[in-house]
């Protein structure tokens, strides 16, 4: 402990360079915690606060243009694979999106502040077709804004942070267990979180295999593809025959759906998150035959199995 005190101390501008930059492409590093803890050194001439801002602000810039190209290249697939990889995979990407469609550049501000979201935003603003000049510009504010707060934060308790960081430099190996526990607990708490959606979203799936031998028998299922508008329109494929309806509507469709056919919902989201909460809606609204489809579009494309371009039709 007293090590890495001694560090932030000698080499604070490198040392929250490097830890915001790593935070800001994904590494879970406590980047947040670090600036209120330079914020306080700040204030006892340790170190320049106009130096810390102007560090963070550009780590900010840098980490978040990587995914920004990332997203304008790639698309759905990397935000698939940085929901995959979040703590928070089942609403990361349709929260950030949200974010992005009602607020625009303005969102990667808020995006900052919100657990999840703040890496997947950068990707999302992208692969949705932001300039780049206006995401530049509005995650250096957002930057700006972010590093300020813990910043502030830091040289408003100044006193407390140097006595805590006394304390911590004393204590030695017993506090640096004690931080581990904590940061443990927060992510075993995320961990049950996750499982506890999984274990509520869990029903059984129909399989590619299945789908394909339905259509072909001529049992005419009912496909709904229940992605949200960005996610369809980073990837303009979808299942022939299938119906486009949104999620926050699937509930209010289900009086014009048949009782008598299957039908499948598919989304393009970890774990089939969205289909199976759609299939629950419908479920309770009294539609016996629903399933989502295991592994959603990616996973159909990659059996082999025929896709459409384009967006599917609206469901009416």
């Amino acid at each position: 402990m007293q090590a890495l005190i001694a560090l932030v101390v000698q080499h604070g501008l490198i040392v929250v360079f490097a830890t915001t930059l790593a935070a800001r492409i994904g590494v879970p590093l406590p980047a947040a915690p670090l600036l209120v803890v330079a914020g306080g050194l700040a204030v006892g001439g340790t170190l320049s606060l106009p130096a810390l801002l102007a560090v963070a602000v550009v780590a900010n810039v840098l980490g978040d243009a990587a995914w920004f190209v990332a997203g304008r290249h790639h698309g759905h697939r990397v935000l698939g694979l940085l929901c995959r990889i979040s703590l928070s995979p089942d609403s990361c990407v349709r929260q950030s999106e949200a974010l992005i469609l009602r607020w625009g550049g303005s969102s990667l501000v808020a995006a900052k502040f919100v657990p999840g979201v703040s890496v997947v935003a950068a990707p999302m603003a992208g692969a949705v077709g932001m300039s780049a000049a206006r995401f530049v510009a509005y995650d250096a504010l957002g930057g700006a804004v972010w590093s300020l707060v813990f910043l502030g934060l830091g040289a408003v308790f100044s006193t407390q942070i140097q006595a805590l960081l006394d304390v911590l430099a004393r204590a030695g190996a017993a506090a640096t267990a004690l931080l581990l526990l904590a940061v443990a607990g927060f992510v075993l708490w995320r961990y049950l979180r996750r499982r506890r959606f999984r274990n509520a979203a869990a029903m059984s799936r129909i399989t590619q295999a299945e789908l394909q031998a339905l259509i072909d028998e001529g049992a005419e299922p009912v496909i709904l593809d229940v992605r949200s508008g960005a996610a369809a329109g980073l990837d303009l494929r979808h299942i022939p025959g299938a119906w486009r309806v949104e999620l926050s509507e699937v509930a209010t469709h289900a009086s014009q759906l048949p009782r008598d056919r299957e039908i499948v919902l598919y989304c393009n989201c970890p774990n089939e998150a969205s289909a199976a909460t759609a299939a629950q809606a419908l479920r309770a609204a009294g539609l016996p035959r629903v399933r989502p489809l295991a592994g959603g579009l990616e996973g159909w494309a990659a059996m082999g199995r025929a896709v459409a371009e384009g967006r599917p039709p609206p469901l009416s």
